[in-house]
């Protein structure tokens, strides 16, 4: 094992289960940052600069020693326009009116900061899936909606819980569209010298 902490700055149940589900036991530390406080109209500079911000809110609050912090965000890229979590139901209504039977890309900002040894050192990248949408009709998008969930999630949809039903495919990693790319989270981490599998937890 690497014996480097694992910090999630995310609020995001998603991400944390996804890490869990991957061996890895993060931390998790809740930037708090206001993410309308950075405007960007390209989706990929705009979830990177807001996942480098929450890692930085939060890395000179967490205490020395040798870690790992994770930050993430994610929008939709949808017809040359980017699509947050939705203000309220109504909202997340017209999008699913606007998004049904067609295509769109989820974006996700990845930035990682290494501590080790006293030194530091940080990457960003961005990871992006084509997701399909099934054409569904105005009942079935009510009742998804009524539930809550389209509300709560970048783009008002979600792989891993009810929205499942209602992707039709996807081009590219799955764990991006739950909110955090694995394979490239591996490869960051491979780039500053970590191997992923020192950060599994151990095993009994």
């Amino acid at each position: 094992m690497s014996g480097l902490k694992v910090v999630l700055a995310s609020r995001s149940p998603a991400r944390l289960a996804t890490l869990r589900s991957a061996g890895v036991d993060p931390e998790v530390v809740v930037s708090g940052f206001d993410e309308d406080s950075i405007t960007e109209a390209d989706p990929s500079r705009l979830v990177a600069a807001l996942a480098r911000a929450k890692v930085g809110v939060i890395a000179d609050r967490l205490p020395a020693g040798d870690l790992v912090v994770i930050g993430c965000d994610s929008v939709l890229d949808f017809e040359g326009e980017i699509h947050g979590k939705p203000a309220d139901a109504g909202q997340a209504t017209r999008r699913w009116q606007r998004l049904r039977g067609r295509t769109g890309v989820l974006r996700t900002g990845h930035h990682v900061l290494l501590r080790r040894d006293g030194a530091e050192a940080d990457l960003t990248r961005v990871a992006s899936t084509t997701v399909h949408f099934a054409d569904l009709a105005d009942a079935e998008i009510a009742a998804y909606v009524a539930t809550g969930e389209p509300v709560e999630v970048a783009g008002a949809f979600t792989l891993d819980g009810l929205g499942g039903a209602y992707v039709t495919g996807i081009e590219g990693d799955p764990h991006n569209v739950v909110g955090i790319s694995l394979p490239l989270l591996r490869t960051m981490l491979a780039e500053l010298g970590v191997a992923w599998h020192t950060l599994w937890r151990p095993t009994p």
